[in-house]
């Protein structure tokens, strides 16, 4: 491997970090400031209604899920509408860091039942001009990767 090489895959980590540590961010002001939507179901009843109040779409799944056929076949739709009509996408594995950042419940005792963390939404409404560092970070990565082809980007959040 050469120096140039090295030097990239260093810089590539760091980006990842970066967006990472955005995303969270971004995540956790959504949801205090009300601008996060929960579950494929609930996305996809808000893209319906409202498209352009979303202004990122994350598809969460961990590799144990990849063989869902179900899950796989919503995430093509989403992708799809979201291409469409303009909205970033990324993919977003962790889905334990991502119950965490959410305040879910660590283990559902039966007495609760889960929330679907597969899709989540983050609004920006017409009459608002909210903008974070988070999202400002993630859209710009999202373009980057659009630029390199890569249409919908894939981060790893790490545990905790």
């Amino acid at each position: 491997m050469t120096l140039e090489e090295l030097v990239a895959c260093d810089n590539a980590a760091q980006k990842m970090q970066t967006v990472s540590a955005a995303v969270e961010e971004l995540l956790v002001a959504a949801q205090r400031q009300d601008r996060l939507t929960v579950g494929v179901y609930e996305s996809a009843k808000l893209m319906n209604v409202d498209p352009d109040s979303v202004v990122l779409c994350l598809l969460a799944i961990d590799e144990e899920e990849e063989d869902d056929i179900a899950l796989q076949i919503h995430f093509t739709l989403i992708q799809s509408f979201c291409c469409d009509n303009d909205i970033n996408i990324v993919r977003v594995s962790g889905m334990q860091r991502l119950a965490q950042l959410l305040g879910e419940p660590a283990e559902t005792q039966g007495t609760t039942e889960a929330r679907d963390l597969h899709c989540l939404l983050v609004t920006n409404p017409h009459t608002d001009a909210w903008k974070s560092h988070g999202l400002v970070e993630v859209a710009s990565y999202c373009e980057e990767s659009r630029g390199n082809n890569q249409w919908v980007p894939y981060i790893s959040l790490q545990e905790r």
